[in-house]
């Protein structure tokens, strides 16, 4: 067995979202402060106004920019949660998933994003800094 085999998912969530933050805290201190507050915001962001249109505002706010903060935390986000719910997705972004799926895998979606997300959150708040800090 592999140690993702004998992690619970919950266990899985937290690795990836360390991951993901440590490869953040290896940036710049302008990209660090703007995905910490980020990472703060987007589960409240996603409880308002729902996954897509959340997905949607990221990516209108990082143009596909790899160095922008809200298409490498869309990124973070995409990658785990189509790993959980659409393994075959390959090359798609979480946005183009639940745009072309049914009511019942957008809640599905959603609640793994969320899962993830208090992870994220949770790590984003203990190693990075906000822009309000």
């Amino acid at each position: 067995m592999t140690v993702a085999q004998q992690q619970t998912l919950d266990q899985q969530r937290a690795r990836h979202a360390w991951t993901a933050v440590q490869d953040v805290a290896s940036r710049s201190e302008d990209f660090k402060k703007k995905y910490g507050s980020l990472a703060r915001r987007v589960p409240m962001l996603i409880l308002t106004n729902g996954l897509g249109p959340t997905l949607a505002f990221l990516r209108s706010k990082g143009k596909n920019d790899p160095h922008d903060a809200h298409t490498v935390l869309a990124g973070h986000l995409s990658t785990w949660v189509l790993s959980q719910i659409a393994s075959g997705a390959q090359n798609q972004t979480l946005l183009d998933w639940v745009l072309n799926h049914d009511s019942h895998d957008y809640r599905r979606a959603t609640a793994e994003a969320l899962a993830y997300l208090v992870w994220l959150k949770r790590f984003a708040e203990a190693e990075l800094p906000t822009e309000e800090d």
